[in-house]
């Protein structure tokens, strides 16, 4: 059995707003899914860290940080319609960010085979300049960009009913990564559109697979053997990072796919086919607003 390392459970509890879809309750569901591998010896519990500034100046603005750091010190608010912060969420999303760095570090010394993260408040919708859609630091974004930052090819997929707008802002012009998108259009953020490719520096390094509502789990799988495989094939990661979102299940009541938890088992199975201890792989958990059926769903198969 493989080695699975573990970075959280961080529920971020400073970082709330009454009624918001967005909470603790969600890591503790995707707790539940772990704790029901009875991984004994096979679970490598790792301590988190806070991401340091130099780590997160890798995908965010100076300007968008110092500004989000005050906002937050000063009791924080509503950032958006969707999106909001608290006094306390500054330190969180620091949290956040560098969990998936703790992982990193683990499986690049050899300590597991796979990695997950467990962690609030999710990110790939955070923009480099600006929060969005309940994200305010893109955490796989600064993990990826600390692999690539010493020479490594990452792939991110991301599985997220959402579009991680974010995410693809932040590489569309960066030949180290690949980026693969599978979501529901039309839908928020109402961008990934399949023509979104990448950038002048990284042509065809942006994948999108904008799929309609009421898609299942074998049209997703289908999507990314058909049309992404081919994609990641060529471009021959090292390390493969996961938005792994859940609200694509068909309980969500926020969204209209339909997987079921069967599906994103299929799905956490090592996808893309890289050759054994070829790349390094680690899930980042976005959750999901059905929280009975995260608890199924979020633990790493």
């Amino acid at each position: 059995m493989s080695t699975l390392a573990l970075a959280g459970p961080e529920d971020a509890h400073g970082h709330r707003l009454e009624g918001h879809p967005e909470r603790p309750t969600r890591i503790a569901a995707a707790m539940r899914g772990v704790d029901d591998l009875q991984l004994g010896s096979d679970l490598l519990a790792l301590p988190t860290r806070l991401a340091t500034g130099t780590e997160l100046l890798a995908v965010h603005t100076r300007d968008y940080l110092a500004s989000l750091e005050a906002f937050c010190r000063l009791g924080g608010g509503d950032l958006d319609a969707d999106t909001y912060a608290a006094p306390d969420s500054w330190p969180s999303v620091r949290r956040a960010a560098g969990a998936g760095l703790a992982v990193i570090d683990a499986l690049a010394a050899g300590r597991a085979d796979v990695g997950f993260v467990a962690v609030r408040p999710p990110g790939h919708h955070a923009l480099p300049d600006r929060a969005m859609g309940f994200c305010l630091i893109n955490n796989v974004a600064v993990a990826a960009a600390r692999l690539a930052q010493a020479g490594q090819r990452v792939l991110i997929v991301d599985w997220d009913v959402h579009h991680g707008n974010g995410t693809q802002e932040i590489f569309w012009n960066d030949p180290r990564v690949l980026y693969v998108s599978t979501h529901q259009t039309p839908f928020y953020p109402w961008t990934g559109r399949a023509e979104e490719i990448g950038g002048p520096g990284a042509p065809g390094l942006t994948v999108n697979i904008p799929l309609p509502a009421g898609a299942t789990g074998d049209i997703v799988r289908r999507a990314f053997d058909e049309v992404a495989a081919p994609v990641v094939d060529d471009f021959d990661p090292s390390w493969v990072l996961v938005s792994a979102g859940f609200d694509a299940h068909r309980d969500d009541p926020m969204a209209d796919f339909a997987l079921s938890s069967g599906d994103f088992a299929a799905l956490a199975n090592p996808w893309p086919p890289t050759p054994r201890g070829r790349a390094g792989w680690c899930w980042s958990s976005r959750g999901a607003t059905t929280l009975r059926r995260s608890a199924r769903v979020c633990g790493p198969r």
